[in-house]
């Protein structure tokens, strides 16, 4: 990887690191997840001359980051925009992809009243939208809480409040937060807000419109990299550059058992086709939830502990991928759909992320996505009741007709997004406290650090955790995805933040 620490001496370094550990034998490096961050620190250790075997349950790399196939067509989990202030991850994904990771425009807007609104919100437009006498409302509405604002930002609704005014929050966020969360904004942690739009404000806004943000506002940006057939195919190349260094990654196989050795050794029992497997390992890096993790070790944490890690919820998703019989629908990459009378809350066009995704340029393929909870009503609706209630909404909403609906399938994502309800940090708390404890242990990624974080920062915190291990770095995974500017803390040298590699290359 250009750019970064030497590789030969660094492979050197992680060599004898494995030959200490392990008395002379090459025992591989465990990554359990093979979504970005599980295949960055893999594809970071295997660079760095590590052995490495990744364990994914699923039939295919790339997590809730992957992409699915239906009748030819390419089908992206959510959406993912390939954007970052992290260049060394930017270089990363040029380097894997090359000319297929595209250059795309972004347009997004909000359905509300059956009326279609940018966002990020443009104040002309959304003027246009509601009306004067609205209008005068939201801004006399943004004064009066610019003057007395809430003194403690604890919960979504104060955070937004105090940015937008309430008569706005109540306008554009409370619905359609509420519909993804399944929990009432005034129960909901200030945290996810402030990770999510950070530095965004209705002054932020006017300012953008007029100024520009010159960069500065990550919520603000108006194209994206992409890969030509989806997230998919950047974490199948990863997963390729990774085998052809010698590790290796096993897909459909489902970890079963995690048990650690008092020496620091692992042994990870798996289960694939009916067949079990141990897997034994100096190390461990997971990105498997960490609820699930402690569930599975062996021997089992303290009562405290698991009954802590039970107290923290997730909230999951289904798409319901659909067909529809016509070239051009509307064009918009996806739309946030603010109508409490249907359930859908967002709606992916995925020709318009790559004209490749679809196998038909006569056609349109879209994602509609419903939040739920796994096991509920939604969640264990048949396929066909899924795609017919898409369908319906579809039509409600009028972006498309039921007639021309010619197909769909049904694709569900547990364990989507980490929830930040009102006392899930004292019990996080209480699992970050046991995790430190484990010796050649890391957690990393969304789901593992129980972090709402983006696919870059999930890489970040993968090569970062395989540093930790490799050269004993101390950095706090835990506070990536929290404070955006943790990453210039780590910045040192000429701007890297993998200097450290080569500092402890050179010690």
């Amino acid at each position: 990887m250009s750019g970064f620490a030497d590789d030969s001496g660094l492979a050197r370094l992680s060599q004898e690191m494995r030959n200490t550990n392990t008395g002379g034998q090459n025992t591989p490096v465990i990554v359990i997840g093979g979504g970005p961050t599980g295949l960055a620190a893999a594809h970071e250790l295997t660079r760095l001359g590590t052995e490495t075997v990744v364990l994914e349950k699923h039939h295919t790399v790339g997590g809730l980051a992957r992409t699915e196939q239906f009748r030819g067509n390419y089908f992206d989990m959510g959406g993912h925009r390939f954007f970052t202030q992290i260049p060394e991850i930017g270089q990363i994904w040029h380097e894997i992809l090359g000319d297929d990771l595209l250059l795309r425009p972004r347009l997004s807007r909000i359905y509300y009243r059956k009326r279609f609104f940018h966002y990020p919100l443009k104040p002309l437009d959304t003027l246009r939208g509601l009306g004067l006498f609205e209008s005068i409302q939201i801004v006399a509405s943004y004064l009066r809480w610019q003057l007395f604002p809430y003194h403690d930002e604890i919960s979504f609704e104060q955070w937004i409040t105090n940015r937008f005014g309430k008569r706005l929050f109540n306008t554009f966020f409370k619905s359609y937060t509420e519909k993804v969360w399944g929990i009432p904004c005034h129960k909901l942690k200030a945290e996810w807000a402030a990770q999510r739009i950070k530095d965004l404000s209705l002054k932020s806004a006017i300012l953008d419109m007029f100024l520009g943000s010159a960069g500065k506002i990550r919520t603000l940006i108006n194209e994206f990299h992409y890969p030509r057939r989806g997230p998919g195919m950047m974490w199948q190349a990863v997963r390729d550059a990774i085998e052809r260094q010698g590790s290796k990654v096993y897909l459909n196989t489902d970890v079963t058992r995690i048990h650690r050795h008092g020496n620091g050794k692992w042994s990870v029992l798996t289960s694939s086709g009916g067949r079990n497997t141990q897997h034994d390992g100096s190390a461990i890096i997971s990105s498997m939830p960490i609820t699930e993790f402690l569930k599975k070790l062996d021997p089992a944490p303290p009562d405290e502990v698991l009954n802590a890690a039970s107290r923290l919820r997730y909230r999951d998703f289904l798409t319901v991928c659909l067909i529809v019989n016509k070239a051009d629908l509307f064009p918009d990459n996806w739309v946030y759909i603010h109508d409490i009378d249907v359930s859908v809350a967002r709606i992916q066009n995925f020709k318009n992320w790559s004209p490749d995704m679809i196998s038909d340029p006569s056609k349109s393929t879209l994602g509609l996505e419903y939040f739920c909870n796994e096991g509920d009503d939604l969640w264990n609706l048949p396929d066909k009741e899924l795609v017919n209630l898409a369908s319906r909404e579809l039509d409600q909403i009028g972006l498309s007709r039921c007639a021309d609906i010619e197909d769909g399938c049904v694709f569900r994502i547990p364990k989507a997004y980490p929830v930040y309800d009102s006392d899930y940090r004292e019990h996080l708390d209480v699992v970050r406290e046991f995790v430190a404890g484990l010796d050649n242990f890391q957690t990393a990624g969304r789901n593992g650090l129980h972090r709402y974080n983006n696919q870059d920062q999930a890489m970040l915190s993968g090569i970062l955790a395989s540093h930790n291990l490799l050269f004993g770095a101390r950095h706090n995974l835990w506070e990536i995805s929290e404070y955006q500017d943790y990453l210039e803390h780590m910045r040192v040298g000429k701007g890297s933040i993998f200097a450290d590699t080569a500092n402890l290359q050179r010690s």
